[in-house]
């Protein structure tokens, strides 16, 4: 029987020492021999680098796998991390923004500034959107049952009145800018404000009708609250927007249209309830005798309060206004009379307080008795 003979092949690797020092067990590296024919031929462990075993391969493999693998996960984690943070940046800034359901928009937590009355330019908005889409999107801030709007109750009328008319389920989701979750309520509305202060088509009686509703959120008084919301307003503005503000809250709720009190009227009936507090009864009274009362009834009603004041105001100025004119000629110079309601007044050169008293009140006398000649 043959005996086989096991072979294993091993790599024996020397280091710098032994390589200088040359062969093992003191034996002396042969000397190269040179040949002018032969060239001299490399050593075998010059053809090919070191031999790996298959375990230590695939060993080295696995490692430089896991490496790559780990630099891999912590770039990911990395841009996760970043986008994460850039999410809630531009979340904070109210850049952040989504196709959503008309339908969940819910409109209940601020009272628009916006007349929920007919609005003449709602019409030119859907045509706009028609042909163009919607370029700004309405401002949403996210709940749980939704989401509740805080800027852009046109736009949203718009979109819902197309979706209704025109059949198209393209207007049934809006753009809409989400805002951070939890902001005061004050920040909420004078970002509504800021909004449509450019607009000037905003009516001084929306502007008092929404500070009266903060003022009621907020328990505090109506000129408090117009001060606070229209604080980027100029002073003028601000004034008329307290003026009417308290015409609306003298009336309690009876003004139904009060966008469309123009400025004048509305300054007027202010005058007249400032002077006259216990005239408001008898406007509330007027306004409730007609209940299916439109704009154009509702401003007659309050043009109608003002004709008393009026007609006495246009007396008072019409008696003071009314007067005669006369010159004379005199010694002393040309005498002027002026001759008004309640009032003579005479000018002349001449030392009136130099005449004794009793012949100036004779003149005096004189004078008006012949006045009162019939001739």
């Amino acid at each position: 029987m043959v005996k086989k003979r096991s072979v294993f092949d091993i790599n024996f690797e020397l280091d710098e020492e032994e390589e200088t020092a040359g062969f093992p067990a003191g034996n002396q590296r042969a000397p190269e021999t040179k040949s002018l024919d032969v060239p001299p031929q490399p050593r075998v462990s010059d053809l090919s680098a070191p031999r790996r075993g298959p375990m230590a391969s695939a060993i080295a493999e696995t490692a430089d796998a896991t490496a790559e693998r780990a630099q891999a996960e912590a770039a990911i984690r990395a841009e996760n991390d970043a986008l994460a943070h850039e999410h809630v940046r531009l979340k904070k800034l109210g850049l952040i923004t989504d196709l959503i359901q008309t339908s969940d928009v819910l409109t209940s937590k601020l009272t628009r500034d916006r007349s929920a009355n007919v609005d003449s330019e709602l019409a030119e908005l859907k045509e706009s959107i028609k042909a163009v889409g919607l370029s700004n999107p309405i401002r949403v801030e996210q709940t749980a049952e939704g989401f509740e709007l805080i800027q852009g109750f046109r736009r949203l009328s718009a979109f819902r009145q197309l979706a209704e008319e025109t059949g198209d389920p393209r207007y049934t989701r809006i753009p809409a800018a989400m805002v951070p979750r939890g902001e005061p309520l004050v920040a909420l509305y004078r970002k509504m404000v800021d909004e449509n202060l450019i607009r000037k088509d905003l009516s001084f009686g929306e502007m008092a009708q929404l500070a009266l509703s903060y003022a009621r959120d907020e328990s505090i008084p109506s000129g408090e609250a117009v001060s606070t919301l229209y604080a980027s307003a100029l002073k003028q503005k601000r004034t008329y927007i307290r003026q009417f503000a308290r015409v609306l809250e003298a009336l309690d709720g009876t003004v139904r249209h009060p966008e469309a009190i123009p400025r004048a009227l509305g300054l007027d009936v202010y005058k007249l309830l400032d002077a006259e507090p216990e005239r408001a009864g008898a406007i509330m009274n007027a306004l409730m005798d007609m209940p299916d009362r439109d704009a154009a009834a509702e401003m007659r009603v309050l043009r109608d309060s003002l004709v008393p004041q009026k007609k006495a105001k246009a007396e008072v100025v019409a008696k003071s206004v009314s007067k005669t004119s006369l010159r004379l000629g005199r010694p002393e110079g040309e005498a002027r009379v002026t001759a008004s309601d309640g009032k003579v007044e005479l000018r002349l050169d001449r030392d009136f307080s130099a005449v004794p008293r009793a012949r100036l009140q004779a003149g005096i006398e004189a004078f008006l008795a012949t006045l009162d000649e019939e001739g």
